[in-house]
């Protein structure tokens, strides 16, 4: 394990009247401010300060930075189930979570997570908490595809401000009840937590956050009115392709929360459509591809899963209904 590091700062004219916490970011572009403030900072000779006092030309500063902090895979315990790793290194894993597995540990969810599952293989940076260590975004527990989890804290860093600035590519795709007149579509539109159920995302006229989700057909079977769609992500907002696609009259199919699916299900002819749709758990959506420049390197790295195999065998369905 590596040991603490001691670095010293001078004052100059150019940073005279800021912030303690301030002028050390900026000496400190690799740590965060939120990280600075947990340093022990020592102005010397006078001893210990405050985060807030502003800084004078000459005052000298001592920072005790820990040594870096990962979660111990050994604590984890054994895995359970296998892990689909599509790439990792000493910063980085990418995984592909399967469909019906929970994030990270939480009320009514405590064990059987993605992120106790990875821990059961490899460290996680934790600088995204004691239960979301690593985590840089996420996936909803019954939607399937391709995440990216930090090992390192650089990574942790940089992850971050990747995905808070979009500077990603994220792409979906989505089996959904309706056949769109329409090739392509941008669909633009704030989302905010619903006031009638805390569990629901939807739409606003005013305040939420704004989101912005591309849509292109891939395939319909007219038969059947379902179509296979490809979303990509211009924002990344809590259920936003779920809520896009329901609002504008495309519900993903087999999702609980925004899928109306008793109202479907009435129209479904085909036996064999009509047991899949009743007896499968889980939203159809997939996060198929994610593009971003490795957080160390800068190295660009692109990556795709194929759709898991019920979305498969739901489109194998679909096949045989529109041609029986």
């Amino acid at each position: 394990m590596s040991e603490l590091q001691q670095r010293i700062f001078t004052v100059t004219q150019s940073d005279a009247g800021v912030r303690l916490d301030k002028f050390l970011s900026t000496q400190m572009p690799d740590f965060s401010r939120s990280e600075i403030q947990r340093f022990d900072v020592v102005r010397t000779p006078a001893g210990p300060v405050k985060m807030s006092e502003r800084v004078r030309v000459g005052d000298v500063y001592r920072v005790d930075i820990p040594a870096p902090v990962t979660t111990d895979a050994t604590a984890a315990g054994a895995p359970d189930f296998d892990l689909d790793i599509l790439y990792e290194d000493d910063d980085i894993i990418v995984i592909n979570k399967p469909r019906g597995v929970v994030m990270y540990p939480s009320a009514g969810n405590h064990s059987g997570t993605l992120v106790q599952n990875i821990l059961a293989h490899t460290h996680l940076s934790a600088l995204g908490g004691a239960t979301r260590p690593g985590v840089v975004h996420r996936l909803d527990k019954d939607t399937s595809g391709v995440m990216v989890f930090a090992k390192s804290d650089a990574a942790y860093r940089e992850l971050v401000k990747t995905f808070a600035a979009h500077d990603l590519t994220r792409k979906y795709v989505t089996f959904v009840w309706g056949l769109p007149n329409w090739e392509s579509a941008d669909i633009t539109g704030n989302i905010a937590r619903s006031s009638r159920n805390r569990q629901k995302m939807t739409m606003v006229k005013t305040g939420g956050k704004p989101a912005h989700t591309e849509v292109t057909v891939a395939d319909t079977w007219s038969r059947s009115r379902v179509s296979l769609l490809r979303c990509r992500l211009l924002t990344g907002r809590t259920h936003q392709i779920r809520v896009h696609l329901s609002v504008h009259g495309f519900p993903v199919l087999c999702d609980p929360v925004y899928g109306r699916g008793a109202t479907r299900l009435g129209s479904v002819r085909n036996p064999e459509l009509l047991e899949f749709l009743r007896e499968h758990n889980g939203q159809m959506l997939h996060a198929e591809v994610l593009e971003f420049n490795h957080p160390t390197t800068g190295v660009p790295m692109h990556f795709k899963s194929r759709m898991p195999d019920d979305m498969q065998e739901l489109k194998a369905i679909l096949d045989d209904a529109q041609y029986a």
